[in-house]
């Protein structure tokens, strides 16, 4: 009977993070680079009592890895990241990489984030425009021109999030060290003009959410039944 109370508890559990994850994703559908997270579950067999039993893991966290759509902005700094790459950013709790490339310069011309944060060159040094050069325009390579002439370099990075990530903000993933810049890669580049939208798809996170409530609600049905039985087998006992 205890083994089936601890069964149906190790379910719940592991519903209750894919139900975070998904309200996460749906209060993030229309944010601006934000990658949906999934949850990975085990199996885990125990011997409960001679017996091997099946739990379920608490899952593990993980990022949906596939792009957003692009939206058209004409916007000169607004940027989107083409291809498996990230920009990188400097915050107060370290390097954090990120899709949303909108981005504005301040009034001595550093390129920041919309929240104020700095924006990295391939280096990892905040990047710098020159206040009064003009609208700056974006080469195939990454290079930042002002008038004709260079003036800094939009750095995109390699990074893998780790199981059980950690997010910064809207759409940031924190790097816990620093990330490796890309050079000499065709396959990546940014797009002038444009942001990437969320990669969520609001229809399918709903139905998932309506899904995995029902089998919490399962799970709880189960887990009541198990307490009813042992109750009722404590007061047979009793009763002799």
């Amino acid at each position: 009977m205890e083994t089936g109370l601890y069964v149906s508890l190790s379910s719940q559990v592991a519903r209750l993070a894919r139900l975070n994850t998904i309200a996460e994703n749906i209060a993030n559908s229309q944010t601006v680079g934000f990658r949906a997270g999934q949850v990975k579950f085990e199996e885990v067999v125990e011997d409960v009592s001679g017996t091997e039993t099946s739990f379920s893991s608490k899952g593990v966290e993980y990022l949906d890895v596939k792009p957003g759509g692009l939206e058209q902005t004409d916007n000169p700094l607004d940027f989107a990241v083409r291809g498996n790459a990230w920009f990188g950013i400097q915050t107060p709790a370290g390097t954090a990489v990120t899709r949303d490339g909108r981005f504005t310069m301040s009034e001595n011309g550093d390129l920041v984030t919309l929240s104020g944060l700095p924006v990295l060159d391939p280096g990892g040094a905040p990047i710098t425009l020159d206040p009064a050069g003009g609208v700056p325009e974006l080469d195939d390579n990454g290079i930042l021109r002002q008038n004709g002439r260079l003036v800094a370099g939009i750095g995109l990075f390699s990074f893998t999030p780790p199981p059980d990530f950690q997010r910064f903000g809207d759409s940031g993933i924190l790097v816990g060290g620093e990330p490796d810049p890309i050079v000499d890669n065709s396959d990546v580049g940014i797009v002038q003009g444009r942001v990437e939208l969320s990669n969520v798809d609001p229809l399918n996170e709903m139905t998932q959410l309506i899904m995995v409530q029902r089998s919490f609600e399962e799970a709880a049905s189960l887990m009541e039944t198990s307490e009813d039985s042992m109750k009722q087998l404590i007061r047979a006992f009793s009763a002799n």
